[in-house]
């Protein structure tokens, strides 16, 4: 049987469906308060505690092999935390390697982490790609509790046998995205003029389509068995190129000014957004060559496929 843990976030949810409905496999979600309780037939519900809590200890793992660690304290641009890096550490960190050390005691044979192209860095230089087994440059308290995750899970790895497998993602879109990518959305969906026109950039994005494949080939390939793996739909854009196709799956005309960057960085800084505007107009490359090699895995639809469904089912058709 497959553990998912973080069933009911926009990763897990999808995971859950793709390995009972699509492979028919056997999968375990947790219960809780608030999240969905309709799955496809066959799914078990169970108490699966809370990550960064002593709740974890009703952990029920009984009869899995294969635990898929979806869950964790997501990343959030503007953290008011008194101490993000301790609120990161205390779930992304220690409720990892709580979970863990649970899942071993339970007899599971491979954990396979979800982490963060953020463990890698936050951007490429023109003409660079990320690597899967570059040393890591985490900047901000998420990727360094990302890290250090990896790395605790490592250490269990070799001390006790248990099968780590480790995929770090870039910008994951897909049905129910959110934050500023469901914004794009929403732009060219009602026809707004975007200042974007001349960013000439290049980035890596994983349709969920194609995330949650490769999650299902590493469940049983065993080639994966502690690996760490970067994931991408196999094809670097501009974000110009995203927006336009974007509203070509809408058959909707698109208006994209030609703002240079440097004004654009200049006006984001004075109104606070310089992050936001960073992730728009810099370079974030990922090299995939080990994943599609070790694993025998081609991305199995096409960044415009998965900007399609991802635009007709999140419904952004207002006029």
């Amino acid at each position: 049987m497959i553990c998912v843990t973080g069933s009911s976030g926009f990763v897990g949810k999808a995971l859950v469906w793709h390995l009972a409905e699509r492979l028919g496999l056997q999968v375990v979600v947790g219960l809780r308060t608030g999240e969905p309780t309709v799955w496809p037939q066959g799914v078990q519900c169970r108490n699966l505690g809370t990550l960064g809590t002593d709740k974890l200890d009703a952990l029920d793992l009984t009869g899995i092999s294969t635990l898929v660690h979806c869950a964790g304290r997501a990343h959030i641009m503007q953290d008011v935390d008194a101490d993000p890096l301790l609120a990161y550490r205390r779930v992304n960190t220690q409720g990892t390697l709580d979970l863990a050390q649970r899942a071993v005691k339970a007899g599971v044979r491979r954990f396979i982490f979800i982490s963060s192209i953020k463990v890698n860095g936050e951007s490429t230089s023109p003409g660079q790609t990320f690597h899967a087994d570059d040393t890591p440059h985490p900047r901000d308290p998420y990727a360094i509790s990302k890290l250090e995750a990896e790395q605790a899970l490592q250490n269990l790895a070799r001390e006790t046998g248990l099968e780590v497998v480790i995929i770090r993602p870039p910008l994951i879109y897909g049905p129910g995205v959110r934050a500023n990518f469901a914004a794009l959305m929403r732009g060219v969906a009602r026809g707004w003029p975007l200042p974007l026109g001349a960013v000439n950039n290049l980035r890596s994005l994983v349709a969920l389509d194609n995330l949650t494949d490769l999650i299902s080939v590493c469940i049983q390939h065993p080639g994966a068995a502690n690996q760490t793996f970067l994931v991408s739909d196999g094809r670097d854009v501009s974000i110009p190129q995203v927006l336009r196709a974007m509203a070509l799956a809408q058959n909707r005309r698109i208006t994209l000014l030609p703002i240079p960057p440097v004004i654009l960085r200049a006006m984001a800084a004075l109104l606070g957004k310089s992050t936001a505007i960073a992730r728009l107009c810099g370079n974030l490359q990922v090299n995939i060559d080990k994943t599609r090699q070790l694993l025998d895995w081609q991305p199995p639809i096409t960044l415009d496929e998965g900007l399609r469904r991802t635009m007709c089912e999140n419904r952004y058709h207002e006029t």
